[in-house]
């Protein structure tokens, strides 16, 4: 049996590879974690490789690499947590501060959804499918933030920010993440 994804007490997962981003900084004090927020991203667009998107959440990207990073390179960004292709796991900011992914948001009429979200990027784009192992890895670490936090919804980038963003995308499946939600959720 495998080890589960346990999500220790300064909010980081026992199975992720940590690579610290300095973008972050402290929830306001009456936040409470309650939202994951699924992004997807790819750096140059649909390209699998290399570590562009660590770089990217460690203000280490060369923008002399590729034309797109030209664009991009001086974004102070960043993510709780990535699933790459080979569902491989990495965390950069803990639990417990606010990562800088979702940018102007809302969700149930409540701004700033930084403040009390998890942001979760998985390796892809709008236009390609994501690979099962990133799923797997997905359902593991939202049932390991439902055991740690009081997670009330999982929404996409797009949901929470309509008019900018359309992340996860069109292949994205949900049905394989909202099922393992509702089954936790209503066991808790």
């Amino acid at each position: 049996m495998l080890t589960p994804i346990v999500i220790n007490d300064a909010g980081f997962a026992n199975k992720a590879k940590v690579v610290l981003s300095p973008n972050f900084d402290d929830r306001p004090s009456n936040s409470n974690v309650n939202l994951i927020v699924i992004h997807n991203i790819s750096l140059p667009p649909r390209n699998y490789e290399g570590n562009n998107i660590i770089e990217l959440f460690t203000n280490k990207l060369n923008p002399d690499d590729h034309e797109y990073f030209k664009s991009i390179s001086n974004l102070k960004v960043s993510s709780h947590f990535l699933i790459r292709r080979d569902g491989s796991l990495f965390q950069f900011v803990s639990c417990l501060n606010r990562a800088w992914h979702a940018g102007e948001s809302s969700w149930n009429e409540i701004k700033n959804c930084n403040d009390f979200s998890i942001g979760i990027e998985l390796e892809g784009s709008d236009y390609d499918a994501f690979e099962s192992k990133q799923y797997i890895g997905l359902q593991e670490l939202i049932q390991s933030l439902i055991n740690k936090y009081p997670i009330k919804d999982i929404v996409g980038h797009s949901d929470i920010a309509p008019s900018r963003k359309t992340d996860p995308g069109p292949y994205f499946e949900w049905d394989k993440i909202k099922n393992c939600f509702d089954k936790l959720i209503n066991k808790n």
